[in-house]
C-alpha cells in the first residue's frame, strides 16, 4: 500500500487540487484509492460529495476526526492534512506517508513561508531517517511572468526534487465543481495540464520517490 502526501504549512497553496487529482488519476488507472482528509474544513471531501456514482469509485476518509482505516485491497492512500501543522504534529503526520509532495506558489510570501516549511520538513525524523522522500511542485504557475521564472529558480535552489509548474488553469476549477480530475476530462481540452502533470506521475512511479 502507497501512502502520498500532499502538505504545506501555508494554507491556499493548493494542497487539496493536488491531492484530488491525484486521487482521481490513480483510480481512473482502476487503483483502490482512498483519499483521507486531515483537515476539519473536508475540502477534499467535498469534492468527493460531488462526485458522480458512474465514476471510479474513491473511498474517503474524514482523518481528522477518525482512525485512518483502509480496506486490505487498498493500493493508495491519498492524504490532504491542514495548513499550519508544524512541529510534534507535522512529525507525526510525515510518518503516516512514504512520498510527499510540496506544493508552491509563486509568490514572494509563499516562497519565503516555503523556504522555511521544507528545512523544517528536511530536519524531521522521517526524511532524515529516509522513511519519507520529498518533492516540490510550482502551483498555479503563469509562463508570462517574471515571477515564475523566479519561483523555478528558487525552488531547484531548495535541494529537493522539483518535479513541475502546473500551470493556473480553469480546468482545475471545473473538475473541482464536479468532483473529478482532470485526468477525467476531455483530453483535447486538458492536453497541457496532462502534460505538466506528467513529471509528478513518472517520479511518483519511480524508486526515487519511496524509501
Amino acid at each position: 500500500m502507497r501512502h502520498i502526501m500532499v502538505l504545506n504549512a501555508k494554507g491556499g497553496s493548493g494542497k487539496t487540487t493536488l491531492a484530488t487529482n491525484l486521487a482521481s488519476h490513480f483510480a481512473n488507472e482502476g487503483h483502490k484509492v482512498v483519499l483521507a482528509d486531515f483537515d476539519p474544513q473536508e475540502s477534499s471531501l467535498g469534492w468527493l460529495a460531488v462526485r458522480g456514482v458512474g465514476r471510479p469509485p474513491i473511498i474517503g476518509v474524514a482523518a481528522h476526526s477518525e482512525a485512518l482505516r483502509t480496506p486490505r485491497d487498498t493500493e493508495y492512500v491519498i492524504m490532504d492534512p491542514p495548513a499550519a501543522v508544524h512541529g510534534r504534529d507535522l512529525a507525526n503526520l510525515l510518518r503516516k506517508a512514504e512520498t510527499i509532495l510540496i506544493p508552491v506558489l509563486p509568490s514572494p510570501i509563499d516562497m519565503r513561508a516555503a523556504a522555511k516549511f521544507v528545512e523544517e520538513v528536511k530536519a524531521s525524523a522521517p526524511v532524515t531517517g529516509n522513511k519519507a522522500k520529498i518533492a516540490l511542485v510550482a502551483n498555479r504557475a503563469r509562463e508570462v511572468t517574471n515571477i515564475y521564472w523566479e519561483l523555478e529558480e528558487f525552488l531547484k535552489g531548495l535541494k529537493v526534487p522539483f518535479l513541475t509548474h502546473l500551470r493556473d488553469s480553469m480546468n482545475y476549477i471545473r473538475a473541482a465543481e464536479r468532483g473529478i480530475g482532470i485526468f477525467e476530462m476531455a483530453p483535447y481540452a486538458t492536453g497541457i495540464d496532462r502534460e505538466q502533470w506528467e513529471p509528478i506521475i513518472k517520479w511518483l512511479a519511480s524508486k526515487r520517490s519511496q524509501p
